[in-house]
This record gives structure tokens, sequence and C-alpha cells, in this order.
């Protein structure tokens, strides 16, 4: 009966034992069950709060951009603020093509003018056998105005060419930074010249047209009157020819000459009056020395 007893407690202690074990494999599943669900709940809040963080550095580093952004652009607008400089002499045979050869060495140039010759001077060379047209000055554009001012200043009353034997060495840079000076009002003022010129233009054919309209209307008034004298003298009427009462002005040679003989008869008129004085005096001198003498003669006679 003991040994029945005592193989059973064993048998409970066992039971117990293995109840306990399992208990406990079951509490470590449950446990890491619990921190993996734990974990995933933590997880999304992280995510959420990433995806907040997120969100903030975006906006963060958009606005970061944006200023950077804006004063770079600030800068390079104040940069690239266009320059001009003037250019007063031109020298024979150069073209707008050699001048940008010539000044692309120092920076980047935009447009260039050069105004070309009068007409008169032109209709000159044409009639002398020249045909080509040269330029009297000249205007270049600059995309740095900085550029420009650097180059007015250096290259002023410098030889063209580097080197003896390089095309327009012996002529000088006449150069001139301009001040605010803008593109625009360089075409305003060949705008406005243009407009002079043909106003001026239009003003000299309207006064040839008026001449000419005179001129013809004359022509066609002496032809009808040359008409009606005729007529008049086969009828045998008596015609009296016209008279005109004025008298024509005098031309410049016959003023000069009228003045000559002014000149003439004033020096004999002068002349003349000089030698009455010349006279004058003779006979006033000779009277004194008379005088002198008769003086003498009745003072010994009054002593004696």
């Amino acid at each position: 009966m003991e040994k029945r007893d005592e193989e059973e407690l064993k048998k409970t202690e066992t039971d117990r034992e293995k109840e306990e074990e399992e208990g406990d494999e079951e509490e470590e599943v449950k446990e890491p069950a619990a921190q993996m669900e734990e974990e995933e709940e933590g997880g999304e809040g992280a995510t959420d709060r990433n995806d907040g963080d997120d969100d903030g550095d975006e906006d963060a580093k958009k606005s970061l951009k944006k200023k950077p952004k804006l004063k770079v652009g600030g800068a390079k607008d104040s940069k690239c603020i266009p320059g001009i400089i003037y250019l007063g002499h031109i020298p024979p045979r150069l073209r707008p093509k050699h001048l940008r050869n010539l000044l692309s060495v120092y920076g980047e140039i935009g447009r260039i003018f050069l105004q070309p010759e009068d007409r008169t001077v032109r209709m000159k060379k044409k009639k002398s056998g020249l045909r080509r047209c040269d330029f009297t000055e000249g205007w270049v554009e600059f995309r740095d105005k900085r550029v420009a001012k650097r180059v007015a200043a250096s290259l002023h009353n410098t030889p063209m060419g580097t080197r003896k034997r390089q095309r327009f060495a012996s002529d000088l840079w006449c150069i001139k930074y301009l001040h605010r000076f803008q593109w625009t009002h360089l075409s305003e003022r060949l705008a406005y010249e243009h407009t002079v010129l043909q106003q001026r233009l239009r003003t000299e054919v309207s006064q040839a047209k008026r001449e000419t309209n005179f001129y013809l209307n004359n022509v066609d008034k002496g032809a009808h009157m040359d008409k009606d004298r005729r007529k008049r003298q086969r009828d045998g009427a008596q015609v009296d020819e016209k008279t005109w009462d004025f008298t024509q002005r005098r031309t410049e040679d016959e003023i000069q000459t009228m003045k000559k003989k002014k000149k003439q008869q004033q020096g004999q008129r002068d002349s003349i009056t000089q030698k009455r004085l010349d006279k004058a005096r003779l006979i006033e001198q000779k009277s004194q020395s008379n005088v002198s003498l008769l003086a003498k003669i009745f003072n010994s006679k009054q002593s004696e």
C-alpha cells in the first residue's frame, strides 16, 4: 500500500511539473506575441510620426531651396545688366564683324550699331570712283556693364592692333562708357533723326514744287500776253510796251567798286587840303621872317 501511495505521489508530482512547464512555455509564447503586437502598433505610430516629420522636413527643404533660388536669381539679374560703350572714331574699312572679333575677347557682346557716312560724302566718293561705305561712329552693347566699364577704361587711347602688321594697328581706340544709357535711347534717337530727315525732304520737295508751279504759271501768262500783243498788232491797234519802274539791286562787285572810288576821291581831297595847308604854313613863315627884318630896320633907325 505504501508503494502505491508513493507511486501516486510521484505521478501527481510529475503531472504538476509537466503542467507548470506547459504553462511556462505558453507564457513564453504569449510574451513574444504581445511584444510583436506592441511593436507593430508602435511601428504604425512611428510611421505616422515619421510621415509627419518627413512632411515637415520636405516643407523646410522647399522653403530653404526657394530662398537661395531667389537670391541667386537676383544676383544673376544684377550681374547681367547690359552696358553700352561709344566709339567716336571708326577707321576706314572697319565693319561690324571686325569690331565683334576685336572686342569679343574681353567679354560677351550683344548688339552693335555703326553710323554710316552722310549721303553727300558717299556721292562724292562715288563720283571719285570709291563705292565702299565707311562709318563715322558706333555703339557696342556688352552683356555685363562691369566688363564694358573695364574695356572703356583700359582700351581708350590705345592701338587697336596688338602687332604692327595686324590690321588697324595704326588706329587708336576712342571709347567712352555711357552711364545709364540703354539701347532704347539709341533706337529713339535714330527714329527721331529719320523723322527729321523725312520732314526736311518733304519741305524741300514742296518748296521745289511751289517754285516750279510759279515758274510754269508765269510762262503761261507770258505766252498769253505775247499772243494778245500779236493779235493787237495784226488789228493795227497801238501797243504800249510795258516798262518796269524799279531799279535793280547792285551786285557785290558794283558795291566794292563804288567803295574803292569813294576812297580814292577821299584820298584826293585829303591830298588837296594837305597841299593847301602846306602853302599856308610857308606863307606864314615868310611873313614872320619879313616882320623880323622890318622890326630890325625900324629899331635901328629909331636908335640913330
